[in-house]
Order: structure tokens, then sequence, then C-alpha cells
């Protein structure tokens, strides 16, 4: 843990989630499919995918080299602390959701997969980049 800048996780992390809970609830005003929270999972599905990206990307830009697994889950953790503190008390309960149904949800975990996979590729492809800029610095000496 002590190669995590834990400000810039910080950050990272509750715009995604900020971002997230918009796109999800932002779903709800276009009605494209016939049951609504149906359609709102399929766009935060499609949706945490560039989303996940921006929280890697503002985290990697200063520098840090902090794992892209770890980095991931330590993002997803704090999502789901705000959907703890935030989303299902505002959200879920009062519309006959629990703690429970949310948390044990398979799309839920799903995402979690999805969410921490984008961050681990993310932070795969820049170190791949990173070595052929050197590379090629290298060679141009």
């Amino acid at each position: 843990m002590k190669n995590i800048h834990f400000k810039s996780l910080i950050i990272s992390a509750l715009i995604v989630w900020t971002l997230g809970v918009l796109s999800y609830l932002a779903s709800y005003f276009v009605s494209i499919m016939d049951d609504p929270d149906l359609q709102a999972n399929w766009v935060l599905s499609l949706a945490i995918i560039p989303l996940a990206g921006l929280g890697a990307h503002l985290y990697y830009r200063k520098g840090y080299q902090t794992n892209g697994f770890v980095l991931g889950g330590a993002m997803f953790l704090i999502a789901m602390i705000m959907d703890a503190l935030v989303t299902v008390p505002v959200f879920m309960i009062p519309n006959g959701g629990s703690y429970a149904s949310f948390f044990i949800d398979f799309g839920f975990w799903m995402l979690a997969i999805e969410y921490i996979s984008v961050v681990a590729a993310y932070w795969q492809i820049e170190n791949t980049l990173r070595k052929m800029q050197l590379r090629r610095a290298a060679k141009a000496k």
C-alpha cells in the first residue's frame, strides 16, 4: 500500500463514482427498453468502460506506478463505500431495495470485475507504451 497515492486515488474514484451514478440515473429519463431498471444497468455497464479508463488516466497522469489490479480494487472499494453511504439509502431503499439486495446482486459483482479489469488493462497498456517509447529512445541514441 506504500505506493498508492491516496489523495489521487480518492479523487479519481469519486469522479468515476459520481459520473457512474449520473449515467445510471440519466438513463431513466430516456426510455428505450421496456424495463427501465435493466436499461439503467446496461447503461452503467457500458459507461463504466470509459469512466474507469478516465479514472485510471486521472490517477496515472502524475506518474504513479501503482499496480493496476491494486488501483482498480481500491477504486472499486471507494465506490462500494459511496454506494453504502449514498446510493443505497438515497436511491435504492426508497424504491423498495435494501443493502442486501444491492450488494448481493450478481450484476453488482460483474460491474466490480469490469471496473477492476478496465483499470488493470489501462495500466498494462500504459506500461507497454512506456516501454516502447524507452526502447525507441534508446535506439535513437
